[in-house]
């Protein structure tokens, strides 16, 4: 019964990520596509120690989250909705840095994923990530879209 309930939640989930996503990109979140690579990671950006973007995921509840970080490590999070506001009140360890999402992407590579691929903006950041460690598996999926990525604001 959990399985059935799930899966059009999944799908939502996925379908406003991918419909953030085209907005995000059609608003200026510049990404070619020579850049914007799908597979193995080919950039040679580097994390900074410090910047603010915002997450938007279909894995937990942290659609909208702006992140900061600093010094390596998230250190403040402001949801733009009351679940994703709890989450970074309740557990902010929980809040990735990009560097963070970017091991995940690499260990899901490590672990031969059925899918484990990324998009890069011009600049090399990451602009979407997207799991899967089991197509046949429901609900380990996972979609992370970083937007208003700002190097110079951490």
């Amino acid at each position: 019964m959990t399985a059935v309930r799930s899966r059009p939640r999944f799908v939502f989930s996925t379908a406003l990520a991918g419909a953030l996503l085209c907005a995000t990109t059609a608003c200026g979140s510049s990404t070619s596509a020579e850049t914007a690579e799908v597979g193995e990671q080919k950039t040679t950006w580097e994390e900074p120690t410090s910047y603010t973007y915002t997450l938007i995921s279909t894995t937990q509840v942290l659609a909208g989250t702006w992140v900061q970080v600093r010094d390596g490590r998230v250190t403040e999070a402001v949801g733009t909705d009351a679940d994703s506001r709890r989450q970074a009140q309740e557990v902010p360890d929980e809040l990735p840095t990009i560097g963070e999402l970017l091991k995940r992407l690499n260990q899901a590579r490590s672990d031969n994923a059925d899918t484990a691929e990324a998009a890069h903006a011009d600049d090399g950041h990451p602009v979407r990530i997207s799991l899967d460690w089991d197509a046949n598996a429901i609900d380990d999926e996972a979609l992370y879209v970083i937007s208003a990525y700002d190097p110079t604001a951490g």
